[in-house]
């Protein structure tokens, strides 16, 4: 058996079909098929059921298809091994945050890690909760800032540091130049553009009203967090968001809220039992050092 039998079975079970797979990989479906029927004599098993429309997997072929796809996460992961460089004079980083983390961290540790490492080539993503452990278990990433409540028991998660969200507007609402912390009865009176619901981050806000017992009147829902802040810059709109977001560039306010404010753990995420490379460490020792000072 060869590696290449086992990418060819994936493409077939990923596009649903030897047609499609056979344009993906660049050869002919008759070349394709003979691979694949290989594959099947050496196993003893029919992995695709043929009968239909659409070429689906049978169950011992699911089965296989599910270790296969460990097996060649397994196998990148010891290609980038044996091209790893421990003095860091050259390697990669595949970074991940979700977005409200990257709207105020990811300039700081980007420029600190660049000065310390600048022969390391970063590749920068900001993505969901779901699509970074979804990168992480297929080893399209190496190390994601993102929340502690990880799902899958194959991730790894080292807390990091403790965020504070905090309500904050911009230069057009009244409360722009005030310092007096607000009590829960103030924040009900508001007028809110919050991230939609599917936001880590409005979960975590909606906890916090249904604590503090308010009752939001939340005029806008926003699924960005840079509209969400052009949104607060031009209107008379308060939101909730981490409190650095809220800085003097970006024309926003903190203001004080009576008793504590939410907070949420954030956390390094890695896949665990995996190869970590001497970029994805470092990287993560600067994290962890930051959030130590």
């Amino acid at each position: 058996m060869l590696l290449r039998h086992l990418r060819y079975l994936l493409a077939v079970a990923d596009h649903g079909g030897f047609t499609r797979a056979a344009e993906a990989l660049h050869v002919s479906q008759p070349t394709l098929s003979q691979q694949i029927r290989q594959l099947e004599e050496t196993l003893g098993v029919s992995l695709f059921d043929r009968t239909s429309r659409t070429v689906k997997p049978t169950d011992a072929g699911a089965a296989y298809i599910e270790c296969a796809r460990r097996v060649l996460v397994e196998l990148e992961a010891g290609k980038r091994a044996l091209h790893d460089v421990k003095d860091l004079s050259r390697g990669s980083l595949r970074l991940a945050m979700t977005p409200t983390f990257m709207a105020y961290l990811v300039g700081p540790l980007v420029r600190d890690y660049v000065a310390q490492f600048p022969n390391i080539h970063l590749e920068i993503f900001e993505l969901s909760m779901d699509d970074i452990e979804a990168g992480l278990l297929d080893d399209s990433l190496d190390v994601a800032i993102a929340f502690t409540q990880v799902r899958n028991a194959d991730i790894e998660s080292i807390p990091a540091f403790t965020e504070t969200l905090g309500v904050m507007v911009g230069r057009d609402h009244p409360l722009y130049e005030s310092q007096v912390a607000l009590s829960a009865e103030q924040v009900a009176q508001l007028d809110f553009a919050l991230l939609a619901p599917g936001f880590v981050t409005r979960t975590r806000i909606n906890e916090y009203f249904a604590q503090e017992q308010i009752t939001p009147n939340v005029v806008i829902e926003v699924n960005s967090v840079n509209t969400l802040l052009e949104v607060i810059r031009h209107t008379a709109m308060a939101t909730i968001l981490p409190e650095p977001i809220a800085t003097q560039d970006r024309a926003l306010r903190k203001i004080p809220l009576q008793g504590e404010a939410p907070t949420r753990g954030a956390a390094l995420l890695r896949r665990k039992n995996n190869y970590h490379s001497a970029a994805s460490v470092a990287f993560m020792n600067l994290v962890l050092g930051t959030a130590a000072r």
